[in-house]
């Protein structure tokens, strides 16, 4: 894999001198019609080899084009806010808008390292094959560049840059460390380049011993890419995930099995709410919950109570322990990400609780039955929910999802009373009788949903919410259940 990369490549200064002009204006109107299109986004990550030059190309890239949309980003040891969060959190808030480019030093590829040294590979190596796949589908143009040096030319370079009173602070103890264990190392990244290009997500293997050569490549590279991509439609991505079975025959399904009928007294309630509230306020002051954090993710039908739920939920907790995050249409700044960027953004550090009016399941719900997204992408979009959820359990959060289910005679009455209440009929919108009229659909998407994410380690909790109060104290009681568990744990 990295034969030819080994070999002495080089370029003469003459030849340097007449191409360099050529593809420095190439290369920068190339990224101005990228930014003009704002078509997509464009994200480059630099692993290799220490001393094959990957500073230098990254001070290159910065010079040759407009450094102004040109976002680079070194990522070292986690820092105490990162550490509260998952892995990939601090990858997802900084990938580059469309329009942009971002240039990652040490991306997840780095956690697939560390991962393989300590024998743990497999599952780092995967997750950055699904993470890649997911952005390529979303438009990202990715682009692996591994700066390779052999043994004897490693050591030759940081002897040169030793030498040279310029860069001599540049060569430490650590790098003559990791010469020590060249051969491991080489192997280590040969395993982890193999299993990781793709045709999503190739890597270029660089040769990084003579700088013009590598200049010279690195530049035909991104200029190749870019063109190729201003040039043409978005690229198709094949579809893993198969499309939902088909509706029961008996038309039974797990909103219709739901048991509406129950309901709790007023004076239950009282009683009810207050030892609740208390309980998920006792838990939350916990010691050990300080270790842990709480999603909590509220769907339903329109006017199902969502809004209330969260208000009983929230009362009991101290206002410097929660953020509520009201999900509604993208706006500009959202539409320039990946579709899950915008619930990436708000996850909580430990100890806290974020609580979702909406979530990032409106892409297998509402994108699905308004057609705001195409059947790929909704498809692709179980998959890639699982994964996000499954990230959040791993890193020792609570996740708690919440569909919040009434019948459509109840519906039809909440509708009407919220149209003939002064101060309720701000809650009754054209969109909400449009929803209606497509009853059958999202209950079907409601069901696929279902089928495809609850898991045992992110399961639905179905509330049977005719009844409000009976709805209220059900969350309640889950919430409390649920940390009280992995309090345990």
């Amino acid at each position: 894999m990295f034969e030819s990369a080994e070999l002495d490549h080089r370029i003469a200064k003459d030849v340097y001198k007449t191409e360099k002009p050529r593809l420095r204006e190439a290369l920068l109107n190339a990224q101005l019609e990228l930014v003009q299109q704002k078509r997509f986004a464009v994200l480059i990550q630099i692993e290799g080899m220490d001393a094959a030059g990957k500073g230098e190309t990254v001070q290159l890239l910065h010079e040759w084009m407009d450094p102004r949309h040109v976002h680079t980003h070194a990522f070292g040891e986690p820092t105490e806010e990162e550490r509260e969060r998952p892995a990939m959190w601090r990858y997802w808030r900084a990938l580059p808008a469309k329009g942009e480019i971002g240039i990652f030093f040490g991306a997840w590829q780095s956690v697939g390292l560390r991962r393989l040294q300590a024998n743990h590979y497999e599952e780092g190596i995967d997750a950055s094959v699904r993470l890649e796949r997911m952005l390529a589908n979303e438009g990202v143009l990715i682009l692996k560049l591994w700066f390779h040096l052999s043994k004897k030319q490693q050591k030759k370079r940081l002897k040169q840059l030793e030498k040279d009173p310029r860069t001599r602070w540049r060569v430490t103890e650590d790098d003559w460390q990791h010469y020590k264990s060249y051969e491991r190392q080489r192997a280590a990244a040969e395993y982890l380049l193999r299993r990781t290009s793709t045709a999503d997500a190739p890597w270029f293997v660089i040769a990084g011993n003579d700088h013009r050569y590598r200049n010279l490549t690195v530049a035909n590279i991104l200029l190749t890419a870019l063109r190729q991509r201003l040039e043409h439609d978005e690229p198709e991505h094949t579809i893993e995930q198969p499309p939902p079975a088909p509706a029961p025959i008996d038309q039974q399904n797990v909103l219709q099995a739901l048991d509406y009928s129950l309901h709790i007294s007023e004076a239950d309630y009282d009683r009810e709410i207050e030892h609740w509230q208390g309980r998920l306020n006792l838990l939350a002051r916990e010691p050990h919950f300080r270790r842990m954090g709480v999603l909590a993710a509220f769907e339903g039908f329109d006017a199902a109570g969502k809004g209330g739920s969260i208000r009983r939920v929230t009362s009991a907790l101290d206002p410097r322990w929660y953020e509520v995050v009201p999900i509604a249409a993208p706006n500009e700044e959202e539409r320039a990400q990946p579709y899950l960027w915008r619930f990436w953004r708000h996850i909580p550090g430990r100890g806290r609780f974020t609580i979702f009016d909406r979530s990032w399941y409106g892409r297998v719900l509402v994108e699905r039955v308004e057609g705001l997204c195409s059947e790929p992408d909704w498809m692709r979009g179980y998959t890639e929910i699982n994964d996000f959820e499954a990230q959040m359990v791993d890193h020792g959060f609570i996740l708690c999802k919440f569909w919040l289910a009434i019948t459509k005679d109840e519906q039809l009455k909440r509708f009407q009373a919220r149209e003939n209440t002064d101060f309720k009929r701000f809650k009754i919108t054209p969109e909400d009788w449009h929803n209606r009229e497509k009853w059958e659909d999202y209950e079907r998407a409601v069901c696929d949903m279902v089928d495809r994410t609850s898991a045992k380690i992110a399961p639905w909790t179905l509330v049977e919410a005719n009844d409000k109060r009976f709805a209220r104290i059900k969350i309640l009681k889950t919430l409390c259940h649920e940390i009280a568990a992995a309090l345990k744990r």
